[in-house]
C-alpha cells in the first residue's frame, strides 16, 4: 500500500541532508505544508569530514549546539608531516566538529517540530511540470511507484544528483574531487586541534578532525580528474602519527561536487541547493556551511514565490552568487595555484603568520576569498617565475 497516496503537499523537499533539512525547517516555520523525501532511513551514516564554522548558529532560531562534538581552538599545518605551524584560532571565529548522521537527524527532527513530514526510503525517479507545479516519478519502499503533485521543489539530493543537471540547474557536467574519508575509533591526542597535511595528497592535502571518541580523516584531489594517488600509502603515514595503525579505520571513497562557475539555481517553482548546487569549496572542501546557508535562502526564496513575488527564485539565483559564488571564483583560481605548486604555496601561504586568522575568518564567513586573492596569486606567480 502507497505511503504517499493522495499526498498533495504545497513543498516537496527532496533529500535531508543539511541543505535538505534546513530548507524544510524554515518553510514549514513560515506556515507551508512540507514533505521532505529521502532515499536512504535513519539513523544513517554520511561520510563527510563534519567541519563547521560556530557562526552558521546565526541562521537558525534554535541552538546547534547539542549536534556539536567538538569545539576547534587551534590548528596544526605541516608540510609532508613536517615543518609544522601550529595557529590558535581567534576567539571570535571558533570551528566546530559535528557527525553528519547527527546534524542531520537534529536539524531534521527541528523540521518535524514545526511540521515538516519526512518520508524515508524514497526514490525520486523523475520530475515534469505540471498545470500546478510540478509532477514527480517516486519509488516507495517495495517498488510501489506513485505520481507526487507539489507547486514547489527544493532539490537538496547531494553530489550524487541526478537531476539537477537535467532541469539545466547548476553545471551541466559537474567538476569533482576525488576524496577517502576515514573514520577512527580510539584515544585523541588533542581534542581541541585540528590537523591539515598539504604535502602528502597530489594536487589536495588531508585532514583529521577530532570528535568523540575518535577521528574524522579525509584526503581530496583538487586540481585534475585523475583522482587520488595510492591514498592507502598516504594513510599509512598519517594514521601512525595520530597513534593508529597503518590499515585503521573504516574507509569510504567518494566525491565531492566542486564549484565550478557561476549557473542558474533556480527553474519555474525550482531550486537546488546544497550539493547538488556544486556549492563546495573548491580550495578548503568547505560543505557544510554553503549547504546550510543555501538551504535557509532557497526557503526564504520559495517563501516569497509562493506568496505571488514572480522574481523571488531568479533572486535566490543572484543572491547564492552574491554571497557565495564569487568568492569562490576567487577561492578557485587560488587552488589552481596552490595545488599545482603546493611546496611553495605552504611557504609563502600557510606559514604567514596571518595565514591561520585570515582561513579562520574565511570559514566564518567573514572574509571572501576575493579579499586576499590577488595578493596570494600573485605571490605564487612570481615565486614561480
Amino acid at each position: 500500500m502507497s505511503t504517499l497516496a493522495g499526498c498533495r503537499p504545497e513543498v516537496v523537499v527532496i533529500g535531508s541532508g543539511a541543505a535538505g533539512a534546513a530548507a524544510a525547517y524554515h518553510l514549514a516555520r513560515l506556515g507551508h505544508e512540507v514533505l521532505v523525501l529521502e532515499r536512504a532511513t535513519f539513523p544513517r551514516t554520511k561520510p563527510c569530514g563534519g567541519g563547521m564554522a560556530a557562526s552558521v548558529q546565526r541562521w537558525f532560531p534554535f541552538d546547534l549546539r547539542p549536534a556539536v562534538d567538538t569545539v576547534i581552538e587551534r590548528v596544526r599545518f605541516t608540510w609532508a608531516l613536517e615543518d609544522p605551524v601550529l595557529a590558535e584560532l581567534p576567539g571570535e571565529a571558533p570551528f566546530w566538529i559535528v557527525r553528519r548522521s547527527r546534524l542531520d537527524a537534529f536539524l531534521i527532527e527541528q523540521a518535524r517540530c514545526v511540521g515538516a513530514r519526512l518520508a524515508c526510503g524514497m526514490v525520486v525517479e523523475g520530475l515534469e511540470p505540471s498545470a500546478t507545479g510540478w509532477l514527480l516519478a517516486v519509488r516507495e519502499p517495495g517498488g510501489v511507484e506513485v505520481s507526487l503533485e507539489t507547486r514547489g521543489v527544493v532539490l537538496a539530493d547531494g553530489s550524487g544528483s541526478s537531476l539537477a543537471a537535467p532541469l539545466g540547474l547548476g553545471p551541466r557536467q559537474p567538476r569533482f574531487a576525488a576524496t577517502v574519508s576515514v573514520e577512527l575509533e580510539g584515544p585523541v591526542q588533542d581534542p581541541a586541534a585540528a590537523r591539515f597535511d598539504f604535502g602528502l595528497v597530489r594536487h589536495g592535502f588531508c585532514w583529521a578532525f577530532p570528535r568523540k571518541g575518535g577521528y574524522s580523516i579525509g584526503l581530496g584531489s583538487f586540481v585534475g580528474r585523475e583522482g587520488l594517488v595510492d591514498d592507502d600509502a598516504v594513510l599509512a603515514q598519517l594514521l601512525p602519527t595520530l597513534g593508529f595503525a597503518p590499515e585503521a579505520g573504516v574507509r569510504t571513497r567518494g566525491r565531492l561536487r566542486l564549484w565550478d562557475g557561476h549557473h542558474p539555481l533556480h527553474g519555474p517553482g525550482l531550486l537546488v541547493a546544497g550539493d547538488a548546487a556544486s556549492l563546495c569549496d573548491p580550495f578548503l572542501a568547505e560543505g557544510l556551511r554553503p549547504a546550510l546557508l543555501s538551504g535557509c535562502e532557497a526557503a526564504a526564496a520559495l517563501d516569497r514565490w509562493l506568496a505571488g513575488d514572480p522574481e523571488a527564485l531568479a533572486a535566490y539565483s543572484t543572491r547564492m552568487r552574491q554571497v557565495w559564488g564569487d568568492s569562490m571564483a576567487w577561492g578557485r583560481r587560488i587552488a589552481q595555484v596552490f595545488y599545482r605548486l603546493p611546496r611553495v604555496g605552504y611557504q609563502l601561504g600557510i606559514k604567514r603568520p596571518t595565514a591561520p586568522r585570515r582561513i579562520a575568518q574565511i570559514l566564518s564567513g567573514e572574509m571572501g576569498y576575493g579579499d586576499i586573492a590577488q595578493r596570494v596569486i600573485k605571490r605564487l606567480l612570481l615565486q614561480r617565475s
